[in-house]
């Protein structure tokens, strides 16, 4: 009786700038969806070229110092970040490199001072986000979020980490309007604006709203303290559809 046929095994040197490890396989370049530098994983290939593949790390053999468990419990399925399982600092490092590797082998400079890196928040730093909207008959809901890694799917989030969270607990209220609306098979898109006095929703409607609906999305406004904005169909830009009457 045969063995079944193991995985591809490969040591990891480095991070590309999307987060892949990256290591070189019967001098091939193979990029490894969740595997970190130094470690040694074993890996599926879902795309093969004649220079390089793309992967899947299927098995961590040994772990590397810079993994950490990732804080939100939709990471690995959701397209919206890839670095999670970095520690926080190893992944300031690793973006420092991919900037100076590139401007080395790109514009032919190389810095002769480097400063210290700025840092910035861990979590709940992104301000501005483009999330998708569809409306799913199969599980009779509609979803509100990133499209899952590598597919046109929508991931079924409950929260997001990256995003401040009065807008990550959002995300479950949005989801209620938005099935709730008349137009909620023509509603594909909602638009994220963080700011420091007011916080606001960019809906993409390809219909107009009826007058029940304007009350719905006046009343999440009011509740929530956003306002709406809406883009229609086109290259029209968006204009404001409520404001809200309650301050932060």
């Amino acid at each position: 009786m045969t063995e079944p046929r193991r995985n591809p095994v490969a040591i990891i040197e480095s991070l590309d700038f999307e987060g892949h490890g990256v290591a070189h396989v019967d001098g091939k370049t193979v990029f490894i969806d969740g595997a970190l530098p130094f470690e040694r994983v074993e890996y599926s290939s879902y795309r093969k070229k004649p220079g390089f593949e793309n992967a899947q790390a299927v098995a961590i053999l040994r772990e590397s110092f810079m993994r950490v468990r990732p804080k939100c419990q939709h990471f690995g399925v959701c397209g919206g970040c890839s670095m999670q399982h970095v520690d926080a600092s190893a992944q300031v490092a690793a973006k420092q490199r991919v900037l100076e590797d590139n401007l080395n082998r790109i514009g032919n400079v190389r810095a002769q001072t480097l400063l210290a890196p700025i840092y910035g928040p861990t979590w709940g730093y992104r301000h501005r986000a483009r999330l998708s909207a569809r409306y799913v008959a199969k599980k009779g809901t509609v979803l509100v979020g990133f499209h899952e890694k590598r597919s046109s799917f929508i991931a079924d989030m409950q929260s997001c980490e990256i995003l401040p969270k009065k807008i990550s607990d959002l995300l479950l209220p949005l989801r209620e309007l938005v099935m709730n609306l008349s137009i909620r098979e023509r509603m594909p898109q909602v638009e994220l604006a963080v700011g420091d006095a007011v916080d606001v929703l960019v809906l993409r409607v390809m219909e107009p709203l009826t007058p029940a609906d304007e009350e719905l999305v006046r009343a999440f406004a009011d509740r929530h303290a956003v306002q709406f904005w809406l883009q229609p169909k086109g290259r029209r830009p968006p204009t404001p559809s409520t404001r809200s009457t309650r301050r932060r």
